[in-house]
């Protein structure tokens, strides 16, 4: 149950397999920002007045989506690359020889995994959320201005009644919910009786103050300023704040509060609750990975099946990745469970990663 009998080895094996870890991070990253770039630059120049600053604050802000993207198959390759090496060189070999287990030269990687895992979530809480919401909503202006305020969200469209409302912003939360380019499409069952249009609307507890208004009634074709109007006294923020939740945008907690709202609001959340369990879920894939990885390390170089053995170890990681996905998508849907969703994929690939190693190695 030693599983560091000799600190200096781990070390050694840790330190390798994060430089290697990052090197393939860092390659990924280069070449998929590179791709992405050439592919978004057309439309982020398109807007008037867009210049090379845009092109870098995409960068900026599409980079540590990619990093998050990246960072699990980049600690695959590495597991690979890392155990594939030690074998080839016969290293593995001298610490089986010194009676060192599958378990115990798999531990050091498997710890220095666990580091990544912490420094993903975090990295993920604390950088890609903020980023992700912030280009989401840049990309709904059509790469024009982005709104300075926070918890804003765009092109927000809300049905009273026969009515249907339109907010091009939703800045704010709870009772201090602002709405910004509002229309209003009045109906009836037969169509359109009239379309009011108002540059700020503030909730006043009950109802809505729509102010600088400009009322077209289709009836008799005349157009009316008017200062202000109050509507919508069956309206509350959270149909504006709650109808359009992304999931990637919100950070650990910030997610946990928009799901504790919503089931207030008596509304479905078992997809939101999914993904809020695959945030801890696929930064800990990490530690997976040394385990999927493993059958690489062992077996004699000189045999010639190194190769084959580094596709299996390759062919099982990429499998966790597609029934990751898969179980995520059932989750998204409601036909699993958000709990199960989340963790199934981790628990079974766990297991058949042991059961490999304990069969084959120990």
């Amino acid at each position: 149950m030693d599983f560091f009998p000799s600190r200096t080895l781990a070390f050694y094996m840790a330190k390798m397999f994060l430089i290697r870890i990052f090197s393939v991070a860092t390659l990924l990253v280069l070449v998929l920002m590179s791709l992405d770039l050439l592919g978004e630059s057309g439309k982020i120049l398109a807007y008037p007045e867009n210049g090379e600053a845009e092109l870098w604050t995409y960068v900026s802000l599409r980079a540590p989506q990619i990093i998050a993207f990246a960072l699990p198959f980049s600690v695959l390759l590495g597991t690979l690359i890392t155990l594939a090496t030690l074998n080839q060189n016969s290293e593995v070999v001298s610490m089986k020889a010194g009676g060192l287990s599958a378990h115990q030269i798999l531990a050091p990687l498997v710890v220095a995994s666990f580091a990544v895992a912490v420094g993903s979530f975090l990295f993920n809480d604390l950088v890609v959320a903020p980023g992700t919401a912030r280009l989401s909503t840049w990309q709904k202006v059509e790469f024009g201005p982005i709104p300075k305020e926070a918890n804003v969200r765009t092109n927000i469209w809300v049905k009273d009644g026969n009515n249907l409302i339109n907010a091009q912003t939703v800045a704010g939360r709870g009772q201090n919910v602002v709405l910004r380019d509002i229309t209003i499409y009045s109906r009836t069952e037969n169509g359109l009786r009239s379309l009011l249009e108002g540059k700020e609307g503030r909730f006043n507890g009950d109802s809505w103050t729509i102010n600088g208004v400009t009322r077209f009634d289709v009836a008799t074709g005349k157009e009316v300023q008017e200062d202000s109007v109050t509507i919508g006294d069956t309206l509350t923020p959270d149909q504006f704040t709650l109808s359009d939740v992304n999931a990637d945008g919100l950070s650990f907690f910030a997610l946990k509060s928009a799901i504790d709202e919503l089931k207030q609001a008596g509304r479905p959340t078992m997809s939101l609750e999914a993904a809020w369990w695959h945030k801890i879920a696929k930064p800990m894939s990490a530690m997976l990975m040394p385990l999927l990885g493993a059958v690489a390390a062992f077996g004699l170089a000189r045999s010639g099946q190194l190769f084959l053995r580094a596709v299996i170890g390759m062919a099982l990681g990429f499998t966790y990745f597609v029934a990751d996905n898969f179980s995520l998508a059932m989750g998204n849907i409601g036909a699993y469970p958000p709990l199960l969703a989340a963790w199934a994929p981790f628990i079974l690939f766990f297991l058949i990663g042991e059961t490999v190693l304990v069969r084959t190695e120990e």
